[in-house]
């Protein structure tokens, strides 16, 4: 059975709580995704921050993303997986909360994400027809 460390994108790319919104925006558009880990001063995860969150709760009420900082924006604490959790734990996680990436945490320390594109590069049809199905089409 293939591990969360098989299926992940590996050295994903923090940025930091005092980060303003539009350097995690250019960096995303630089890197090519949507979203990217929140590590705080002592270099742990703290979150995550997405586009759309950029765009949702900054962009459409009219605040300035040059003003506001990543960790700002954050909320909640992140939902991660272990590295060496099976890729039927990581689907299920990401089921259960509805999220369509996923952190990836070895020894207390971020070593990677999984995000759609992972899971259907690496996982069959069948399972990914059930996620999309549970994650992407449910109400």
């Amino acid at each position: 059975m293939r591990t969360a460390r098989d299926i992940m994108h590996s050295g994903a790319n923090c940025v930091k709580e005092t980060d303003s919104l539009m350097e995690a925006a250019r960096l995303m558009s630089e890197l090519d995704v949507g979203a990217l880990p929140i590590c705080g001063p002592d270099d742990r995860l703290h979150g995550i921050i997405t586009d759309r969150d950029i765009v949702l709760k900054c962009v459409a009420k009219g605040k300035d993303p040059h003003h506001i900082t990543v960790g700002q924006l954050a909320q909640g604490k992140p939902v991660t997986v272990d590295a060496d959790a099976d890729a039927n734990k990581v689907l299920r996680t990401m089921e259960q909360h509805r999220i369509r990436r996923v952190p990836v945490i070895a020894d207390h320390r971020l070593v990677g994400m999984i995000s759609e594109a992972d899971l259907a590069r690496h996982l069959s049809d069948q399972q990914v027809g059930h996620f999309v199905e549970a994650v992407c089409a449910a109400p």
